[in-house]
C-alpha cells in the first residue's frame, strides 16, 4: 500500500491539507467577492437613498448595515467551512495544574464549583486557590469547608482591594505549576473540561500561551433573557472564537474559563488594571508573538444575567473592555498577520453599532409605516449569511455535545428572538459602553 504523503507535518490521505495561510486567503477572497457583488446589487438602493440624505451619508449608512457586516460574516462563514480542529497529541495529560477562582460574595456558589472540580476525570494534580475579594459573607469559610470535605487542595487567599484583577494577581505569586487556569465562582466544569483544555495546550505549538475554553449557559430556563443568551454563547460567541482559534489568535481568553502559561502571565505583568482585564491581558500576550487557541470540547457552564440591569452592565463592560484592548495594543502592533487582521475587525465595531442604532433601528420604524428608504435589498443579503453561520456552528456544536454525552436544550423561540432582535438591544448598550470608556466613567464590575 502506498504511504500517505505528509505536508507541513499533516497527513494527506483522503483530504488535501490546507494551510492556515491558504484558508485565510480563501476566506478573504470569498469576503471580497461577496462585497463586490453586494455593492453592484445595491447601486439602485444607493441612488435612491442618495436623493434623500446625499451620496456620502447614503454610502456610509449602507456600508454600516450592509457592506461591512456582509464582508465580516462571509469571511467568518468561509473560515468555519474550512476549519478542521487539529488532533490532540495526548488525551490523558497528567501534569499538575493550578486553578484560581476569584470570589466576591460567593458563599452559596463556591462549594458547588469546587465539587465539579473534584469530579474531573483529569489524572494530574489540581491545586486550587480561592481568592476572597473583599466579600461581606462567609465565602472564605465556605470554600475552606468545602475543600476539606471534598479532599481537595484548596488555599484561601484574602484580597481586601476590590477588583477582579487584584484578586487574580494576589494568587499569581503562589502559583508553582507551569499552567494556571482561571474559573469564575458561578461556572461549573464538564467532567472532562480540564483534561481537554490541558490536552489542547500540550498539543499546540510551543509558542501557545493560552487556551480559551467553551463557556455555555446553565441557567437558560430562568427567563426569556437567559434563553436568548443561551444562543449567544452557544452560536454567536462560539463561532467567533472557533474562527479566531483556527487562525491561532483567539482574541479573548476569558477569565470565566481559560488556561494560561504561568511564565507568560508573569512576563506581561499579570492581569491589568482594566474593566476588561481578560481582553487586555489576551492582547498583551498576543503582542509577545504568542498564539492562543480555543477548545470547543473543554466545556463549562456559567450563569448569565437574568435581570436586565445586570445584563446591561455586563455588555457595556464588554464594550469598554474591547476599547481598553484597542488602546493598550493597537492592531498594527500585533506581530502575527492573522491577529493584526482579526483585531482590526474590532476597529469597525463602534461604527457598526452606531450604524445599527442610528440607521437600522430608525429604518425598521420607517419600514413599518411603508417607507423603505433605509431597509433595502442589501439588508436581506446579510440574513442568509447569518443563518448559514449559525447553522454551521450548530452542526459543529451538536457533534461536540454528542461526544460529551450532552443534550442541546429545545429553545426555538429564544433562537428566533436572538437572530432577529438581539442586536437591537446589544448595539445601543455597546455604544453606551464605548461612551463610558471615552469619558473614563466609574467602573462597575457587578
Amino acid at each position: 500500500m502506498e504511504k500517505s504523503k505528509v505536508y507541513n507535518n499533516q497527513p494527506m490521505s483522503k483530504d488535501r491539507y490546507i494551510s492556515i495561510n491558504q484558508k485565510f486567503i480563501l476566506s478573504i477572497t470569498f469576503g471580497l467577492v461577496w462585497l463586490v457583488v453586494s455593492i453592484y446589487l445595491s447601486l439602485p438602493w444607493l441612488q435612491d437613498l442618495s436623493l434623500i440624505v446625499g451620496p456620502i451619508l447614503a454610502f456610509v449608512i449602507i456600508a454600516g448595515i450592509g457592506y461591512v457586516p456582509g464582508l465580516i460574516n462571509s469571511f467568518i462563514v468561509m473560515s468555519l467551512l474550512l476549519d478542521r480542529q487539529p488532533k490532540f497529541k495526548t488525551l490523558d495529560p497528567d501534569i499538575p495544574v493550578s486553578i484560581i477562582i476569584a470570589c466576591f460574595n460567593e458563599e452559596k456558589a463556591v462549594a458547588t464549583t469546587l465539587k465539579y472540580i473534584k469530579d474531573q476525570d483529569y489524572k494530574g494534580l489540581i491545586t486550587i486557590f480561592v481568592v476572597d475579594n473583599a466579600s461581606t459573607d462567609r465565602t472564605s469559610l465556605a470554600a475552606q469547608e468545602a475543600g476539606e470535605e471534598l479532599g481537595l487542595s484548596v488555599t484561601v487567599v484574602n484580597e481586601p482591594t476590590p477588583g477582579k484583577f487584584n484578586a487574580l494577581n494576589s494568587a499569581l505569586d503562589s502559583i508553582e505549576t507551569k499552567y494556571v487556569m482561571t474559573l469564575d465562582a458561578d461556572t461549573l466544569l464538564h467532567k472532562s473540561a480540564v483534561r481537554f483544555i490541558v490536552s489542547r495546550m500540550l498539543s499546540a505549538p510551543e509558542n501557545t500561551c493560552a487556551v480559551a475554553g467553551s463557556v455555555l449557559v446553565r441557567n437558560s430556563r430562568e427567563n426569556m433573557l437567559a434563553k436568548i443568551q443561551e444562543w449567544e454563547y452557544f452560536l454567536g460567541i462560539a463561532s467567533i472564537k472557533r474562527m479566531q482559534g483556527m487562525y491561532q489568535g483567539t482574541l479573548v481568553a476569558q477569565g470565566a474559563f481559560s488556561l494560561y502559561s504561568t511564565d507568560m502571565l508573569r512576563t506581561v505583568g499579570g492581569w491589568p488594571d482594566a474593566i476588561g482585564e481578560d481582553i487586555v491581558l489576551t492582547w498583551k500576550m498576543l503582542k509577545e508573538n504568542q498564539t492562543i487557541y480555543f477548545e470547543p470540547k473543554a466545556v463549562a457552564f456559567t450563569e448569565v444575567p437574568a435581570k436586565f440591569t445586570h445584563f446591561y452592565r455586563q455588555k457595556s463592560r464588554w464594550a469598554r473592555g474591547m476599547v481598553e484592548g484597542l488602546k493598550e495594543v493597537k492592531p498594527w502592533q500585533q506581530p502575527i498577520k492573522y491577529i493584526r487582521f482579526l483585531t482590526s475587525i474590532n476597529l469597525t465595531m463602534p461604527f457598526l453599532d452606531m450604524a445599527y442604532t442610528f440607521a437600522w433601528i430608525p429604518g425598521l420604524v420607517l419600514a413599518a409605516f411603508g417607507f423603505f428608504w433605509i431597509i433595502g435589498p442589501m439588508t436581506l443579503l446579510v440574513l442568509p449569511l447569518a443563518m448559514l453561520q449559525n447553522y454551521i456552528l450548530y452542526v459543529y456544536q451538536r457533534n461536540v455535545f454528542r461526544e460529551l454525552n450532552l443534550r442541546i436544550r429545545t429553545n426555538r423561540f429564544g433562537f428566533i428572538i436572538f437572530v432577529l432582535f438581539y442586536q437591537l438591544v446589544m448595539s445601543p448598550i455597546s455604544i453606551i459602553g464605548y461612551t463610558q470608556e471615552l469619558f473614563s466613567k466609574e467602573r462597575v464590575w457587578k
